[in-house]
């Protein structure tokens, strides 16, 4: 079909032009007969998402996507050009991409009158026909739909009443295509306005002169709820006139969040080949984006982004990547200190309150990871504080005791896997309970289990855990309460 050059040989054969959003609604009719997935790439939205975005479509309506950041409105909205026919024809040479059936411009119609049967006719792809733009309060009505062109008027010696001195804007130009519009509520009120008049009536106004404009787009808006209240609002008539509004979310389940980060996470293959992460950090990565979703530190207007997840399951890779280089060695696995090195990854993405301010984002992060790693330890072994309420044999016991009689163990970043499955290997019990509880375990994920306990029994307060600058240092919890009073007292 794409072969064909003119409007005559175009008629011949048979091909019949359609508006954009009865094309997608075609074409998406098809997709749900064969049962095709669709929106490939977006997970956790199959039952709750997808199903409104469909919905909205086969109403060919236009689209407000509204939710916290991080949520794939943006990339949701760039899928739906798979919904389009892979070429439509168009007249050669028109800046707003003609229909050869229905052309809309002065170009388009004088093109037709002239040349009749022989106008050239191209093929655009689907890719060519997505306009996306971030509104920002900078962002002009000239930006968007066009201004007079002085320039223009003086070269071609045009009065300013002939529609050929317009320079159109990006909407124009995304004529028989999508037009994105990101954080909406971030466009002025009055550039909103401007808005009115294409979503409703088709036509465009620009500095008086009125043009009758029947433009055929598809919408689709995305917006932040915080946005409402912060930073500006979408005018009501502006959001009348928007017909759909679909609601996003974050992932529900850490299994779903694990698939997404899996999905996006950007890794060398030198990085995937060399160090094995179990499924165990891979959740703890997922746990800190819930608790952050839900402390008391964190704005959760702002939300936490699923970028935080990606960036940080990247940094845990690299850390252990970096100590896999830097002691020479061939293959390593991820470890429970290596989330030091994911820090960095989790201060840029929270937006704090008062008391997250008064902490420090650095501080926050600890505490968010050591609640993940809280939460996974009831799920991997007995919780510490029902053994203690119902009198049970204590599992732990003698672990807590090795460090009751004033041993530590240093676990340093930067330690070689042998020394760091000699250093788990000191503490008497540690092993056992692994072994107890996860039978038939790989040997890395035996030392990975064994960290873990150690860090688990720290937030339980059954040890003492400090911070070092490269590394933990796990010691007696009563010991270090007495010698940590008794450094007070020494300073009075």
């Amino acid at each position: 079909m794409n072969k064909i050059t003119t409007f005559g040989a175009l008629k011949k054969s048979g091909y019949k032009s359609r508006p954009v959003k009865e094309e997608l609604r075609e074409n998406l009719v098809k997709q749900l007969k064969n049962k095709e997935a669709g929106f490939e790439g977006i997970i956790g939205y199959e039952d709750t998402v997808i199903p409104d975005l469909q919905t909205a479509i086969l109403s060919r309506h236009n689209i407000l996507l509204l939710g916290l950041r991080g949520q794939a409105k943006t990339r949701i909205a760039r899928l739906m050009i798979n919904l389009l026919d892979e070429y439509v024809p168009y007249i050669e040479g028109s800046e707003l991409y003609d229909d050869p059936f229905h052309p809309i411009s002065w170009y388009g119609r004088q093109r037709l009158q002239e040349l009749g049967d022989d106008t050239p006719v191209a093929w655009l792809h689907r890719s060519e026909r997505y306009t996306e733009k971030l509104a920002t309060p900078d962002v002009t009505v000239a930006d968007l739909i066009g201004d007079v062109d002085p320039i223009k008027a003086a070269t071609l010696k045009l009065t300013y009443s002939d529609e050929r001195v317009i320079h159109f804007g990006l909407i124009p130009r995304a004529h028989r295509g999508i037009f994105v519009i990101n954080e909406l509520p971030d466009l002025q009120a009055r550039i909103q306005v401007a808005l009115f008049n294409i979503l409703q009536e088709k036509d465009i106004q620009i500095r008086g002169f009125k043009l009758r404009l029947p433009l055929d787009i598809q919408f689709v808006f995305t917006a932040n709820p915080e946005d409402y209240t912060n930073r500006g609002s979408i005018v009501t008539p502006l959001k009348d006139r928007i017909e759909s509004q679909i609601l996003t979310h974050y992932p529900r389940s850490i299994e779903i969040s694990r698939k997404i980060t899996q999905q996006e996470a950007n890794l060398a293959t030198q990085q995937r080949n060399a160090i094995e992460a179990d499924g165990l950090v891979k959740d703890l990565v997922e746990q800190i984006a819930f608790e952050a979703r839900q402390s008391e530190y964190i704005d959760k207007k702002s939300g936490v982004s699923a970028r935080l997840t990606i960036s940080a399951y990247e940094n845990l890779v690299s850390a252990a990547e970096r100590r896999l280089l830097l002691n020479n060695e061939k293959r390593t696995a991820v470890r429970i200190s290596d989330f030091l090195g994911i820090i960095p990854a989790i201060t840029g993405k929270i937006e704090l309150v008062y008391e997250g301010e008064q902490e420090g984002p650095a501080k926050v992060a600890t505490i968010l990871v050591g609640k993940a790693i809280k939460t996974l330890m009831a799920r991997y072994f007995p919780d510490p504080e029902k053994i203690k309420k119902s009198k049970q044999t204590n599992p732990y016991e003698e672990i807590v005791d090795w460090f009751a009689a004033g041993n530590t163990i240093n676990l340093l970043d930067d330690l070689s896997d042998q020394d760091y499955k000699s250093a788990l290997l000191t503490v008497p019990g540690l092993r056992v309970v692994v072994k107890k509880f996860h039978p038939g375990l790989s040997d890395n994920q035996q030392y990975l289990l064994m960290e873990f306990l150690l860090h688990g029994l720290a937030e339980f307060s059954q040890l003492h855990k400090s911070h070092l600058d490269n590394g933990f240092a796990f010691t007696d919890m009563f010991n270090s309460l007495f010698s940590a009073g008794f450094e007070e007292d020494e300073g009075e």
